[in-house]
């Protein structure tokens, strides 16, 4: 009974255009038929009518990362709506593969870089990944950054210190790194584009230009503060690493890593007394994301967050609404 049920909502869920509810309910309504209409009728109709009806929506987002925002992938919005995994290996800073600058917590989630002059200090996680789509959650307070504060992934063979003040994750060929100060990302000891990129450029015109050029340079170039929270996210199998700002999913930062080999989340920094923190949060398989996933991201963000608390209106068994409000 539970799956014909869960079957019947998805039928009118998804894809969850206004355009289709018609149809959908006709469907779910001839599915009724054939099961127990009293119970089926009424689930469907209520949910349809109340998905339907005008609400207000939340208050405007004052992020300036929504307008650079991306379209997020279908598998990531997964992940993102989805509970954090128990804690394992993939939260823990390495013991081992770090600077000597670089102390670890007890319990592995907090690294803090010791007051030392003229070094720069890396670290890395204590597990890789080979495969899949995962996202870590890095804590760094903005006043604790410092110049050179990098975030990104690194292979085995990345470089953890060296002399002097500079970008270590992103300094070889081994890792990928955005410096969060100056926005720009970073590879093979190179700075690139500036990231989020939506037409920004990393160097301004050295032409004459007039006011209005030059005010337009200025806002290409303009570095955006990066808040203390940052989502990175890694797809292996596609090859890119990309990362999510006040929810807000910026794009794919770099493409073409490497395939079949290990990635960790590193970062650098150069700043004593910068402590920093590391928490996995979730990941899936590279194959695509079931219908029932995607079914319930669909009713997810048809409700909005301002909603859920009133899931009980719809009339759903218990155990549906517990399966859209808390996901695995």
């Amino acid at each position: 009974m539970s799956g014909k049920v869960l079957s019947a909502v998805c039928d009118v869920l998804f894809p969850c255009e206004l355009s289709v509810y018609n149809r959908a309910l006709k469907l779910i309504n001839k599915r009724a038929t054939k099961t127990q209409s009293h119970l089926f009728a009424p689930m469907g109709l209520s949910l349809s009518v109340w998905l339907i009806k005008k609400v207000n929506g939340p208050p405007p987002c004052t992020s300036v990362f929504s307008s650079l925002a991306a379209p997020t992938p279908s598998r990531l919005q997964i992940i993102l709506n989805s509970s954090p995994t128990v804690e394992d290996n993939h939260s823990h800073w390495s013991a081992v593969h770090r600077s000597p600058h670089f102390l670890v917590s007890p319990c592995k989630q907090k690294v803090t870089r010791s007051p030392v002059e003229l070094s720069s200090d890396g670290v890395r996680a204590e597990e890789g990944v080979m495969s899949g789509l995962h996202v870590w959650e890095v804590l760094w307070d903005p006043c604790h950054r410092g110049s050179h504060a990098v975030i990104g992934i690194s292979t085995k063979n990345c470089p953890l210190q060296a002399s002097g003040y500079k970008v270590l994750v992103g300094g070889d060929k081994q890792s990928w790194g955005w410096e969060l100060k100056t926005n720009k990302l970073w590879h093979d000891g190179r700075g690139r584009d500036l990231y989020p990129g939506n037409g920004r450029t990393s160097q301004p015109s050295r032409a004459k230009e007039s006011r209005r050029d030059y005010v337009h340079s200025k806002v290409k170039t303009e570095m955006f503060p990066i808040p203390k929270c940052v989502l990175m996210v890694l797809d292996i199998d596609a090859g890119n690493l990309g990362y999510v700002v006040d929810g807000f999913f910026l794009g794919v930062a770099f493409k073409g890593l490497p395939h079949g080999v290990e990635m960790f989340p590193a970062v650098s920094s150069v700043r004593g007394g910068a402590q920093i923190r590391l928490r996995y949060l979730n990941g899936a398989a590279g194959y695509p994301p079931s219908l029932m996933s995607l079914c319930r991201l669909s009713i997810q963000q048809n409700l909005g967050q301002q909603r859920h608390n009133q899931l009980d209106k719809l009339h759903l068994p218990v155990f549906l609404q517990h399966y859209l409000l808390y996901t695995p």
